[in-house]
């Protein structure tokens, strides 16, 4: 385990299990939901995950490149998905590691593919910035995404603010059916509770005012284009995730121009981050505009 620490922001990282993070602390107040001492990121609704090379689910594992159809595991029997990447199931190496910042790297050979990735975590002042670098190690070019997974404490009265311009329909396997407009989530419990649900034409800029807090996020690069909202009814957690394609993209063309998975040449990098900043309830946060 990792530990940092700046600024009245303090976090627990795990490169062991992923490179999960196992909390996130702001003056005392916990940002995420804390992962249980001994838990597993995995399978608790706590922490933070990161998903690569791709997010969310692909139908029955299937990715297909240049007209050839490659077979991904499949670990989400109930639905038949292959889903949220492999390197969470994998250890991370520690680069370097400060007081306040740490850099984790990670080497994956799976076929398809071969990619190393690593992430930056830092707290300061202003916050916590995490910048996260996957890059292709094989021979051809393969399509690849990322994505962040955080379960932030939700307590009764929070409110979810974000702009975006369509929306994916889905169907009981949790994979997309179509699009609609939308103009995100503007509201309390009301308006996201229940929601599973990709949201695309997102401009990477999302506010959680709990009533203990403001927290303000911030996506850069890949990350600011879809958001994948889960909300699961009176859990207390709320899951705002930056990713870079939406669900099941390399299988369905016809949504795919809405977030698709990236080509990503031999050598070539797919570069996302984010920053996130709090402020007391009433007051902005560290980095609202």
């Amino acid at each position: 385990m990792i530990e940092l620490a700046a600024a009245g922001w303090t976090a627990r990282l795990l490169p062991e299990q992923g490179g999960a993070f196992a909390a996130l602390n702001w003056r005392g107040i916990d940002v995420l939901a804390p992962l249980p001492t001994g838990g597993d990121p995995n399978a608790s609704f706590a922490g933070a995950f990161l998903m690569l090379p791709w997010a969310n689910r692909l139908d029955a594992g299937h990715l297909p490149i240049a007209g050839r159809m490659h077979p991904l595991r499949v670990n989400r029997m109930e639905d038949n998905t292959a889903i949220h990447g492999l390197s969470r199931d994998l250890p991370w190496q520690v680069e370097t590691a400060g007081p306040a910042n740490a850099t984790l790297v990670q080497e994956v050979a799976s076929a398809p593919f071969h990619y190393a990735a690593r992430l930056r975590v830092a707290l300061c002042e202003a916050g916590l910035r995490l910048g996260l670098c996957l890059r292709n190690l094989a021979p051809e070019a393969v399509p690849m995404g990322l994505g962040w997974h955080p379960f932030f404490r939700c307590p009764a009265g929070t409110r979810l603010s974000f702009a975006a311009k369509a929306l994916l329909t889905r169907d009981s396997r949790g994979l997309p059916v179509a699009a609609q407009p939308s103009h995100g989530v503007d509201g309390d419990e009301a308006a996201y509770a229940g929601l599973d649900t990709s949201f695309t034409g997102w401009d990477g800029l999302l506010r959680l005012a709990r009533p203990d807090l403001v927290l303000d996020l911030q996506a850069e690069g890949a990350w600011a284009r879809n958001l994948q909202v889960f909300a699961p009814t009176d859990s207390g957690i709320l899951c705002a995730e930056p990713v870079s394609h939406v669900p099941n993209a390399p299988n369905r063309p016809d949504l795919a121009a809405l977030g698709p998975l990236t080509m990503v040449p031999p050598g070539g990098p797919l570069r996302a981050g984010l920053s996130m900043g709090c402020g007391a309830p009433g007051q902005a946060s560290t980095i609202a505009p």
